[in-house]
């Protein structure tokens, strides 16, 4: 699928491919389809997520996951309440996050992001990137129950396990929470072989 600037026209271009995407995928027989993008499945707030799952559901023949939903539904498993998020995005693209998760049930504590909007660019990142932004990120508040690092496309999962290590808190990532998510709605229980918090609370 076509994203060249992670905006809020681009992403919801994307959002409207990706039924055609799925139906693609259908052809392949595949036992699930995830719409990994997490700002294009909450650009239009609570409830978007779970129309675009059914809209991929239905046109790949298969079960299907959105990344902002498995995020929920990660966090929720966690039974986190107060987060903090970071990630690669501009500004509009955060408030927009932050208005989800919040409508969500979730308390942000904060929000950093670095105010990217090349896609390549924040393809460019790497857990090292994660690594420094959510310590810096968590160091400004002691009573959290989970960070989260939100873009797809930002590399972070590597980093997952050294900062569930070094501050004592689950550490979600928008790929981390997708794989995840997918494992359940294709019937896999029990542990999962992932990083983190997340894969040794298993899926059920």
């Amino acid at each position: 699928m076509e994203l060249e600037s992670v905006t809020v026209d681009a992403l919801d271009a994307m959002s409207d491919d990706a039924a055609r995407a799925a139906e693609l995928l259908g052809h392949a027989d595949v036992d699930v389809v995830a719409y990994a993008c997490t700002t294009g499945s909450l650009l239009h707030g609570p409830g978007f997520d779970a129309e675009l799952e059914e809209r991929l559901r239905e046109a790949a023949d298969a079960p299907a996951v959105a990344t902002a939903r498995s995020v929920v539904r990660a966090l929720e498993a966690l039974e986190a309440e107060q987060i903090a998020v970071v990630t690669p995005y501009t500004a509009d693209l955060d408030a927009k996050e932050r208005d989800f998760l919040e409508a969500s049930g979730f308390e942000v504590a904060s929000i950093d992001g670095w105010g990217l909007e090349a896609n390549t660019a924040i393809g460019a990142l790497d857990a090292d990137d994660a690594h420094q932004q959510v310590l810096d990120a968590a160091d400004r508040d002691d009573d959290l129950d989970a960070v989260f690092v939100s873009c797809t496309n930002y590399r972070s999962l590597a980093a997952v396990e050294d900062l569930e290590s070094e501050l004592g808190l689950p550490v979600i990532t928008s790929n981390g929470a997708t794989l995840w998510d997918s494992c359940g709605a294709v019937g896999l229980e029990g542990d999962l072989d992932g990083p983190g918090a997340l894969f040794d609370r298993g899926r059920a």
